[in-house]
């Protein structure tokens, strides 16, 4: 497929008449100006500047945002109008590699064969009618989310939580777990991420011999908002090739959609747009929406996605929160109180849910067992506060053997990870589901409710507790 488009705006020459930081105006004088979402690209101090028009300003000028910095670009440039939106490198080639969001190297590898095929960044959805819904359960090996939120194969999964209550490393043990045993193609999308979080993760891709079959987009912390927000479609462009040209399931891994939103606020107010709630863009529903509704999955081939999601001041209900979890088929929390108690995975086993948690889908054993250990740890958080005050004595003895199996309930939903065995000195430990089941019923029947609630605390399945109670 052509790079560029054959429009009679293709290969038009303009000039730079505005710099203001990342926002350009450039004047073409006769014939049609580009259309929206197209690309400019602008001789700057350091080489070609990729920019992408957002607005007609008058009959000549449009008003572009840059994807690199600007910094000595100086009026009277010339620019050149590609005709068409950015076009990224697709297919094989980049297997392995990581990326700019325009589609440039960016490990300091060889180039990409000049025969690499390149898809532009801006496409539609497949229609309605061509895609087909998830009912197939995505098993991770994490116990708290196959129990109480389980993964769809072609749907989307988010975490959820504020500043440093682990969703970074529950992204990347979800990679360590499911990328090796993946067959197909993981896709990873870093959205202002840090420098040092994209090098440690090319790192240990290398190191653990799945990066043959990843793909990297990186739009760091330190770039311009542009790059920021257009991260996410370069990574969709790129899963959207293996799915409908090669047929091949796709594992979309992004984080952090926040910081898309945030982007994307950034680029409206450099633009002069009036801000909507709580200071977002008015336009953040229909970007959400135009992010989202790309990742889905047609006859044949599935894109499974998992995003993280920062929460501002962990308030669950800002406008950015709500509008990403509108498109989600499982919402997994994480909990700032029990990262505090040292529960980690810090998964909120009340606030976590998923469309797949349906008897029809995961049986009648799993669904009854997912709302049996709800409704203790329910329980128990209802009499937290009669604890908290009078003691555990003044309980009635039911009210004493619920808590007690709530207590080890979220000491056996703790695991231990891969990706933090270096920190913990512990073996990061996988567990089937079936085993998860398993654990979890004897817990609620009441098998363990004489074993040392340490007992159960990050361990893998229900034998190795058994094996640490009984030498207690």
């Amino acid at each position: 497929m052509a790079t560029a488009s054959t429009t009679a705006s293709s290969g038009r020459a303009g000039t730079v008449i505005a710099v203001r930081g990342p926002v350009i105006d450039v004047r073409f004088s006769g014939g049609p100006l580009p259309a929206i979402d197209d690309a400019l690209e602008i001789e700057g101090p350091a080489g070609t500047l990729i920019a992408e028009v957002q607005s007609h300003v008058d009959a000549q000028v449009v008003r572009a945002v840059a994807l690199h910095a600007t910094s000595g670009l100086a009026r009277g440039v010339p620019a050149r109008a590609s005709g068409a939106p950015i076009m990224v490198p697709v297919g094989d080639a980049v297997l392995g590699r990581l990326l700019t969001p325009t589609g440039a190297i960016g490990d300091g590898g060889a180039a990409l064969p000049s025969d690499a095929p390149f898809r532009p960044i801006h496409r539609p959805p497949p229609p309605l009618d061509e895609q087909s819904a998830a009912t197939r359960m995505f098993e991770t090996g994490i116990k708290v989310i196959d129990l109480l939120a389980p993964l769809a194969q072609g749907g989307k999964a988010a975490m959820f939580g504020g500043a440093g209550v682990g969703k970074t490393v529950l992204v990347m043990e979800l990679i360590n777990a499911m990328v090796a045993r993946y067959e197909g193609v993981s896709v990873f999308a870093g959205i202002g991420e840090r420098s040092r979080e994209g090098h440690e993760l090319l790192t240990d891709m290398r190191g653990s011999g799945v990066i043959d079959k990843t793909v990297l987009v990186f739009g760091q912390m330190n770039e311009p908002p542009g790059a920021r927000w257009r991260v996410g479609l370069t990574a969709l462009t790129i899963a959207e090739y293996f799915r409908d040209e090669q047929k091949r399931n796709v594992l979309l891994l992004m984080d952090n959609v926040f910081r898309f939103v945030q982007a994307g606020s950034e680029v409206s107010g450099l633009l002069g747009r009036l801000p909507s709630r709580v200071g977002y863009q008015p336009t953040l529903a229909s970007e959400v929406a135009a992010l989202q509704e790309r990742i889905a999955s047609v006859e044949g081939a599935a894109v499974t996605a998992i995003e993280a999601v920062y929460v501002p001041a962990d308030d669950f209900t800002d406008p950015a929160v709500t509008a990403i979890s509108a498109h989600l088929d499982s919402s997994i929390l994480l909990s700032r109180a029990m990262a505090a108690e040292g529960m980690y995975p810090a998964v909120d086993p009340l606030g976590s849910s998923s469309i797949l948690l349906d008897p029809l889908v995961v049986g009648d054993e799993h669904y009854r067992l997912a709302q049996q250990a709800r409704e203790t740890i329910a329980h128990y958080r209802e009499l937290q506060d009669i604890i908290s005050l009078l003691g555990m004595e003044e309980l009635g003895r039911e009210d004493r053997l619920i808590v007690g199996r709530a207590r080890r309930l979220q000491r056996f939903l703790t695991q231990p990870f891969v990706v933090t065995q270096a920190f913990t000195g512990q073996s990061g430990r996988s567990v089937a589901l079936a085993d998860t089941l398993k654990g979890v019923a004897a817990i609620l029947d009441g098998e363990c409710d004489d074993w040392a609630e340490s007992a159960l605390y990050m361990v893998g399945d229900i034998g190795e507790a058994r094996a640490r109670a009984e030498a207690k």
